[in-house]
């Protein structure tokens, strides 16, 4: 029952994160509506409301039909309209910041929700035309149906206004920069969170029994709670190899375990492993760490060259490295202080060597930025950290820096200043040349 919850809840955050889920739901309620309020007509609700309060009634066919006509019209344009701001926000986003924002921004649930409403108005007010029907000379006609119309259409009006004014924020970098910040900031919370300090720790698993992958994607998320009962129940400690996050290829190793696993066993325990075809930063703050990379080496790339939003890029992933800083970088679950699980995670060295090497690459020869990313490393050499040696992998990006910088910028004046500010926080700069 537990795999069952975790696989369905799982499924459902990602066919949650597709532009079409909301608007394919509230669809359907629409419609699902409609067919309630025909039915409440043929109660005689329209006739009622008419002798007791006739204005809450359109009581004339004709008129009916036209106002119905028109806003089914005028819907459609209105949704036609707001899909091409969709894919322009998408389009502009993929082409000056990155392509792995496009997940994120399809993802908003502000806007799934006002395309949603458009398209459950316009199949109520379809359902509700075509429930309008001709007998002799007058309509058999659903009066306090086709009032409910109209004011779903109001509702859409303002929909539409809010969606523009929130479409256009959307595509602002600070916006943009800001939800990722939160969503990593987040999800590392949670993981600082849940660790804590243990006697006994998790042997090596060298000469352990080996198990591969029987499929391949991202692995986005791992049923701990179950993998945990799994092993207290044949008595063994699991081994989890590839980081959360990664893409896992069909017969890659996945996992260890101290004693040797059943078929059974072995299906039950990749059971609990859920893999995708994109990664989501709910699941993965390592993401959070690429797409702010990402922002930055695209804008500093030579068709774009905007160095402010780098600068604000680096800001925000300052915030995230300090908050990292706090991290194990062994993640081991435990249960009654046994330990049962171990999950590889990528260490803070890699972490940061991956994100400046790709930085440096783009932003050696900008000194404003040489400078910016000087400070970012030095406010991290002064932040605690669960690990000091966490501050030995910052120095080393810092004598990276500075030899980069060194050989990519030409004027003398601009070397010497970048020199003067590291002397002045009093960084290690005994081994660079």
């Amino acid at each position: 029952m537990k795999q069952f919850f975790f696989r369905t809840r799982s499924f459902f955050n990602v066919i949650e994160s597709k532009i079409a889920f909301y608007p394919t739901v509230l669809a359907f309620l629409g419609a699902f509506f409609a067919f309630f309020m025909i039915y409440l007509e043929s109660l005689g609700i329209s006739k009622y409301l008419l002798e007791k309060a006739p204005i809450l009634v359109v009581d004339n066919g004709n008129t009916a039909l036209t106002i119905l006509s028109a806003l089914i019209s005028g819907l459609i344009s209105v949704i036609v309209f707001s899909f091409s701001m969709v894919m322009l926000l998408l389009s502009q986003a993929s082409s000056n910041y990155s392509p792995r924002l496009l997940p994120g921004l399809i993802s908003d649930k502000k806007h799934q929700i006002i395309l949603g409403t458009y398209l459950s108005t316009i199949l109520y007010n379809i359902f509700i035309l075509f429930s309008i029907q001709p007998t002799g000379d007058k309509y058999q006609l659903p009066g306090f149906a086709v009032l409910i119309g109209i004011l779903g259409t109001v509702v859409c009006i303002y929909a539409f206004i809010f969606f523009i004014h929130n479409i256009s924020q959307s595509i602002q970098i600070s916006n943009i920069l800001k939800r990722i910040y939160v969503q990593a900031k987040g999800r590392l919370d949670l993981l600082i969170e849940k660790e804590v300090e243990h006697l006994a720790s998790f042997p090596e698993s060298e000469g352990w029994h080996e198990y591969y992958s029987k499929c391949s994607g991202y692995l986005q998320n791992v049923s701990y709670t179950n993998l945990i009962d799994i092993s207290k129940e044949k008595n063994t400690q699991l081994h989890i190899l590839p980081v959360k996050g990664i893409f896992v290829l069909n017969g890659n190793p996945i996992l260890k375990s101290k004693k040797e696993l059943n078929e059974e066993t072995l299906n039950l325990v990749l059971g609990n492993f859920n893999f995708a075809r994109e990664e989501l930063i709910e699941d993965n703050y390592i993401l959070g760490f690429k797409q702010i990379t990402e922002i930055i080496v695209k804008a500093m790339s030579p068709g774009i060259n905007d160095p402010g939003t780098a600068i604000n890029a680096i800001d925000y992933l300052t915030e995230l490295l300090a908050l990292r800083m706090q991290k194990k970088d062994v993640n081991v679950i435990r249960r009654e202080e046994i330990p049962y699980l171990k999950i590889n995670t990528i260490d803070f060295k890699e972490l940061i060597y991956q994100i400046m090497a790709s930085i440096r690459t783009y932003c050696k020869h900008d000194v404003t930025l040489a400078q910016k990313l000087l400070i970012m490393l030095n406010y991290l050499l002064n932040q605690p950290t669960y690990n000091e040696d966490y501050k030995d992998s910052i120095n080393l990006e810092i004598k990276s820096l500075l030899a980069d910088a060194k050989n990519a910028i030409k004027n003398e004046r601009d070397i010497e200043n970048l020199l003067t500010l590291a002397k002045n926080m009093k960084l290690d700069l005994t081994t660079l040349v």
